[in-house]
């Protein structure tokens, strides 16, 4: 049965047409369980919160199914805007975007101009920015993006899904950058060509990559709610003498919060991935698939 609802949610992320109602229907449903609002201001409020509870957070414009530049455009405004909301009010926060909402799929002119506009505002108000990893379809080129964009840019990282074949040889060809990279097990469904189909592969690989990145010395973000490739990773830190200093926890917005707590009061840096804005419908579903007790949260939600 989960794995019947994974496949169907999945699906269901990719619906247009859905997409496009939830836009219309807004924040309902159990969304704001895990969507911090509508616009960034919402958000920051939220941040604020998180940072007062000793978190910090990366927050991201969501926004999927881009078709025209002036979409892709309005995208950009509201992540140059974000980055600026974050130093106005002092907030301790990363930026994240996904580039196909920047004008990946309409072509590379888009993108790059794009993404050179976000990463100047980053830069001039001192923000740290992470291009997020989608399916396996956009993977090269997110990676070709990055190698571009960071032989022009310091403050920027990118994610590796630990479900992918090709992940070690990515880390090996990034590492020359030293980025701060998200590794995460993935949220897509992707061909057993391509990706391992099962979940002890996944799990084996995520403990891999966490263990290469961390022996580079460079800084490393986890990205798990799994208290077992937690607990990996504060054990093998512990017995290699790295510090708490070079590697952080990241949790989504409104999962496992007082693991969250627990994890800030043992001396960790937890960071939030903070979401907002109105086209949050495939982000939603993927939260859905990732776990069947989402579902039920949203259920007890709809039901009060």
């Amino acid at each position: 049965m989960e794995k019947v609802l994974k496949n169907l949610f999945l699906y269901l992320s990719k619906n247009k047409l859905l997409n496009a109602s939830a836009k219309k229907v807004g924040l309902k449903f159990g969304a704001k369980r895990f969507i911090a609002g509508e616009t960034f201001e919402q958000a920051a409020k939220k941040i604020k919160k998180l940072n007062d509870d000793g978190l910090v957070a990366t927050v991201d414009y969501v926004g999927e199914f881009i078709e025209t530049e002036k979409e892709a455009n309005e995208m950009t405004e509201g992540s140059i805007n974000a980055i600026k909301t974050i130093r106005k009010y002092k907030l301790n926060s990363h930026l994240s975007l996904k580039m196909t909402s920047m004008g990946m799929d309409i072509s590379d002119e888009v993108v790059l101009r794009n993404m050179r506009r976000i990463l100047d505002a980053a830069k001039e108000n001192n923000v740290y920015v992470t291009i997020d990893m989608e399916d396996y379809s956009h993977c090269q080129k997110t990676i070709d993006i990055f190698h571009t964009l960071a032989k022009e840019y310091k403050d920027l990282g990118t994610v590796i899904q630990s479900y992918l074949y090709r992940s070690e040889q990515d880390v090996e060809d990034l590492s020359q950058y030293a980025p701060m990279i998200r590794f995460v097990k993935g949220a897509y469904k992707e061909s057993s060509e391509v990706a391992y189909p099962d979940k002890k592969d996944i799990d084996e690989n995520l403990k891999k990559l966490i263990k290469q990145y961390l022996k580079y010395g460079h800084y490393t973000m986890v990205a798990s709610h799994d208290e077992k490739i937690i607990d990996f990773t504060k054990e093998y830190a512990k017995e290699n003498n790295i510090p708490k200093s070079q590697f952080e926890f990241q949790m989504l917005y409104g999962i496992c919060v007082e693991l969250q707590k627990k994890l800030v009061k043992e001396g960790y840096t937890v960071r939030i991935y903070v979401p907002y804005g109105t086209d949050w419908y495939g982000y939603f579903m993927r939260r859905l698939a990732e776990k069947p007790s989402n579902v039920m949260l949203v259920l007890k939600g709809l039901f009060k």
